[in-house]
């Protein structure tokens, strides 16, 4: 029992809750500054703003305001950037959005602001502030083209931008239809509840749109001046009929005011004006009239004489009494200061009656960045930033903090500046897409991957790309920006070869830091490798044919003298005993030796297989002379090795400063393309 109890309890709680969301489809009420959600004495939901980023946030205290939305507000730099909201949408649906204002001296400056509220690149109003103690709102009325919109403030002239509330609410079925709506929002400029019998407004949930319709009883400057004498409130209880668009809420229709004189005229200053606007009055019969009366007149524009010709028979008109008329103009050239007059036709007994009106002016659309959809993308895979919270459009009316624009009507992005921003992943590919692009900042990054191809950016002039970690080779197509000036692309991981057209002097190049990026083609590094092989391959070749000749030409002198020297069986050598250390082996004639060993007449010692004579050449130079004592195989190699060992060390010495040579041809023919690539790139 306890348990189906607490589920009842639960069910009702959750359809009180959804009743209550129910009554308010398609709202969004923003209390600025605000630290907590509430629900007003109307019956409406109000939402912190804390999920901003930027601003700082103020309280205030205004005499006879006690609306807690407006004891909060949130403020912004008075600098050259755009702050914004952004709210979501349906597209294809029409919303009014309304923002206000009260100032309350937050700054202690006694400066009243003056800034700019924008819906996303279309400049909406300026906010003037000329009281502390007194709201000023502004209204938009708008058909949804996209999921999103941005209300943005900016541009301040005096003191800081800041707002109090944002509002948004959505419209039903064909409510504020206009045939221009695709290229101009509506501005509201006045909506007056005539016959109110109190300054309070009409809204929510008398109007289920919450469309705040002010009263004609409200004292301010130039606002409904000028009355005529005469001018009587009437008002009653009956219902109304105000159709399924509830143009206007029935409690407005219930009220009117009448002219008992034969006329009813009013002069107002029209916010936004002179210019095109969508005007219309609304009218309904609330007054018992007589079978013998009738209730005719014209509406009567000072230097419009066309608009005065046709005349209103409301009872008549609106097929019948408590229903609504609306009779109005959907495009109409208006001044500011606007005057205007119902005065009763002759054939009238009741003097004209008004109930209720609007007045709003296009606002003509700007279609924003051409390059908005591609920005949009880039700005998605990093909508965790702050960078990339800015919301509105990339360029107008003032671009992104991180962006630069030209100055066409339909503007392009011609610089970004995201140096140091914690981007990770590839370089986005719909930079690529951004055609009027003339600077690219990403350095300081932790980007990866290739670098991506930017031929269709003909003016592109600066790339800055240093201290990330990109990797892959540098295009080829960079050679073709011919517009470039400044590539810096040093401190990654970069590889391959440096494209030879960037490689001129008009271009500042940086790429030093990337250890596996070589400069020059890989051609030439061929070149190279072929060369040093080839030529020292053939100083090996000439030094070991050289080395050959040379040993074979002292075996065929040696074995002449041997024949010619019958006298003795074997051969004979004979060394410098001053200059051993330095001489080679040199071939004597028999009779040479004899004479200066005086016929091998001093023997100074023997080794193996042979006598050791002492001996003198006739330059004086003392010799020592070994003979050969038998020829056997043995003695014979013996021998022959003693003759021919001092030309080893010189052939030894000979091939490897030959093999030194061949490798450093090699190394300097191979790695000379690196070595001048780093020492070009510091």
């Amino acid at each position: 029992m306890e348990t189906r109890l607490l589920l009842l309890f639960l069910s009702v709680t959750v359809l009180l809750l959804d009743a209550a969301n129910a009554q308010m489809p398609g709202f969004v009420s923003f209390d600025c500054g605000g630290s907590e959600n509430f629900t007003d004495d109307l019956g409406l939901w109000w939402t912190s703003d804390d999920q901003l980023i930027y601003g700082e946030i103020a309280n205030i205290s205004v005499a006879n305001e006690t609306r807690k939305q407006y004891t909060t507000l949130r403020h912004f730099p008075a600098d050259n950037r755009k702050y914004c909201y952004t709210l979501d949408v349906i597209s294809r649906t029409r919303y009014l959005v309304r923002a206000t204002f009260l100032y309350g001296n937050f700054d202690n400056n006694k400066v009243y602001p003056k800034f700019d509220i924008s819906l996303g690149a279309t400049p909406w109003s300026t906010i003037v502030i000329s009281d502390a103690n007194t709201i000023e709102s502004s209204e938009l009325i708008f058909l949804a083209s996209d999921p999103t919109i941005s209300v943005c403030l900016s541009n301040a002239t005096t003191g800081q931008p800041f707002i109090s509330t944002l509002e948004l609410r959505q419209f039903n079925g064909s409510i504020y239809y206009t045939e221009y709506e695709e290229d101009f929002f509506l501005r509201v400029s006045a909506r007056v509840n005539f016959g109110a019998d109190s300054e309070a407004p009409v809204r929510y949930p008398d109007d289920p749109f919450d469309r705040i319709w002010e009263s004609d009883s409200v004292k301010k400057a130039n606002y409904l001046v000028d009355v005529a004498p005469g001018t009587e409130k009437v008002s009653t209880q009956m219902p109304i009929d105000v159709n399924k668009d509830s143009r206007p809420p029935e409690k407005v229709m219930q009220t009117a005011v009448v002219g008992r004189n034969g006329t009813l005229s009013y002069r107002l200053n029209l916010d936004g004006f002179p210019g095109f606007g969508w005007a219309f009055t609304y009218l309904a019969e609330i007054e018992d009239l007589g079978p013998e009366e009738t209730r005719k007149f014209r509406l009567i524009l000072p230097n419009m004489p066309d608009l005065s010709k046709p005349a209103v028979n409301i009872q008549e008109n609106a097929q019948g009494k408590y229903r609504l008329y609306e009779p109005g103009f959907p495009n109409i050239s208006l001044p500011f200061v606007l005057s205007f007059k119902f005065g009763k036709t002759s054939d009238s007994s009741q003097g004209p009656l008004l109930n209720a009106m609007e007045i709003n002016k296009y606002l003509e659309k700007r279609d924003g960045c051409l390059d908005g959809s591609a920005i949009a993308s880039i700005v998605l895979q990093y909508s965790s930033e702050d960078w990339a919270k800015e919301g509105g459009d990339p360029c107008l009316p003032v671009p992104w903090s991180w962006v630069a624009c030209n100055s066409d009507p339909q503007p392009r992005i011609v610089s970004i500046h995201l140096s140091g921003k914690n981007l990770t992943g590839n370089i986005p590919t719909d930079l690529t897409k951004l055609n009027g692009l003339v600077e690219l900042w990403l350095d300081g990054n932790a980007l990866t991957g290739p670098i991506p191809d930017f031929t269709g950016l003909i003016n592109l002039k600066t790339i800055h790309l240093e201290n990330n970690q990109l990797s892959g080779e540098l295009p080829s197509s960079l050679v073709d920006l011919q517009s470039l000036k400044e590539l810096y692309v040093q401190n990654n991981m970069l590889s391959g070869k440096v494209p030879s057209g960037l490689l001129n002097e008009n271009l500042d190049f940086n790429y030093s830091g990337n250890y596996n990026l070589h400069k020059g083609s890989t051609g030439g590094r061929h070149i190279g490798i072929i060369i040093g092989s080839s030529v020292g391959a053939v100083v090996l070749l000439i030094a070991t044919i050289a080395s050959c000749l040379f040993i074979h030409k002292g075996k065929k002198r040696y074995y002449e003298q041997d024949q010619l020297g019958h006298a003795l069986p074997a051969q004979r050598i004979v060394s410098s005993l001053n200059d051993a250390a330095t001489e080679a082996a040199n071939c004597f004639s028999l009779s040479e030796i004899e004479d200066a060993t005086r016929k091998f007449e001093k023997k100074i010692g023997s080794g193996g297989f042979g006598v050791v004579y002492y001996g003198k050449m006739k330059d004086g130079k003392e010799i020592a002379v070994k003979v050969l004592i038998n020829n056997s195989y043995q003695g014979n190699r013996e021998f022959s090795n003693e003759v021919a060992f001092p030309l080893i060390p010189f052939l030894f010495l000979f091939f490897f400063f030959s093999s030194i040579l061949f490798w450093m041809l090699n190394y300097l023919c191979f790695s000379a393309p690196c070595l001048f690539f780093h020492n070009s790139s510091v």
